[in-house]
């Protein structure tokens, strides 16, 4: 039976084991620009033993920013900040994805020069996000009213995903992961709580599943389906979304991701951000409906990972939290060994603290 240590074959790579790193918003990219960093690259070589890295959210465009220093795929110094990355981690013998963002309404006027985000609906919502407070320091601020986007405004869009991916190809990266997840824009089309369109891409779940499914066409067509994933996360309640009946949409996106061949479905389970946990026959449907690579993330442990592994439910689980603290973490995990502490106070922004000083077993 698989387990964390077994090698992973996908199609375009084989992983060398099923401890996947998790993308997370560590906000430490260069400003202005928001460029990748040196800083960056020691951290996600430190973390190259993983058999898969999905790098932190990373903007496709200026008008899919929402948190400050968070890294971009749109501009010429971004290309050549991230490629020192890649190069590093494959140095490393590491595989590494970026995940394609568009944050959609968590965004502030102050990134935007005072314009309100986009959304699929011009919708209030509770939900913060994070930028630079005068004093330097990051400040959580509550996220404007989005104005909706236009249907004559989507292929703009989704030409930003695709010259994204063609960035990402052109960064040394092994796959691109487009991010239909944690209340971002894509999700904002696809929940009931955030798309009140009365076009083709709101009301029904085929309409409202149109436009994330328009953006998975457009990244396959910049490369191809066996170097594309999509994340996305069935009832989550985050960025002030409220997904509650999002279940019948997360199996109809997997059962149209299949007919795809996609390169493979990474679910995040809502339970980690205080969310429902998701139940087996939930896990069993989604099998049913996607044959390929499923790669879960939530509040996993090694017993929860072994048994769903072991059922055949997933075949790679990401780690977060864990991964921030434990830069060697397959090791950890293969040898039974103690894990580091999170310090849950350097997350977000800063610098090497809490970031790249995590100790390995070797030190």
């Amino acid at each position: 039976m698989p387990n964390l240590t077994h090698r992973l074959g996908l199609p375009a790579f084989t992983a060398r084991n099923r401890v996947f790193m998790a993308p997370l918003t560590r906000m430490r990219a260069a400003q202005p620009g928001d460029v990748p960093t040196d800083l960056m690259r020691e951290y996600y070589t430190q973390r190259a033993s993983a058999g898969l890295i999905v790098t932190e959210g990373t903007q496709i465009s200026p008008e899919g920013k929402g948190y400050h220093a968070t890294p971009g795929i749109y501009s010429d110094d971004q290309v050549a900040g991230w490629r020192r990355i890649t190069d590093a981690v494959h140095e490393a013998g590491g595989r590494i994805v970026l995940q394609l963002w568009h944050v959609g309404r968590i965004t502030h006027a102050a990134v935007h020069g005072g314009e309100p985000g986009v959304s699929a609906s011009a919708l209030p919502f509770k939900g913060t996000t994070r930028i630079q407070g005068p004093d330097g320091n990051l400040m959580s601020v509550e996220a404007p009213t989005p104005r909706a986007l236009a249907a004559d405004e989507l292929p703009r869009v989704l030409d930003d995903y695709r010259r994204a991916t063609l960035n990402a190809r052109a960064a040394g990266f092994d796959m691109v992961e487009v991010h239909g997840a944690n209340g971002y824009l894509l999700q904002q089309f696809m929940s009931t709580s955030s798309n009140h369109r009365e076009d083709q891409y709101g009301g029904s779940v085929d309409n409202r599943a149109r436009f994330p499914l328009e953006v998975v066409d457009a990244v396959v067509d910049a490369w191809d389906p066996a170097h594309v994933g999509m994340r996305v996360s069935p009832l989550i309640r985050a960025g002030g979304l409220d997904d509650s009946d999002g279940l019948e949409m997360g199996l109809h996106i997997a059962g149209e991701l299949n007919r795809r061949e996609l390169g493979y479905l990474h679910l995040c389970e809502p339970d980690w951000v205080g969310g429902p946990g998701l139940d087996d026959d939930f896990r069993i449907k989604l099998r049913e409906a996607y044959d390929g690579v499923i790669i879960a993330a939530g509040n996993y442990t090694p017993d929860k990972s072994a048994r769903v592994l072991r059922a055949g439910w997933a075949d790679a689980i990401a780690f977060g939290r864990l991964f921030i603290a434990n830069p060697d973490l397959p090791r950890r995990l293969a040898e039974g060994s103690p894990l580091n502490e999170l310090r849950p106070e350097v997350i977000s922004g800063g610098d090497a603290t809490g970031y790249t000083d995590y100790p390995t077993l070797t030190d």
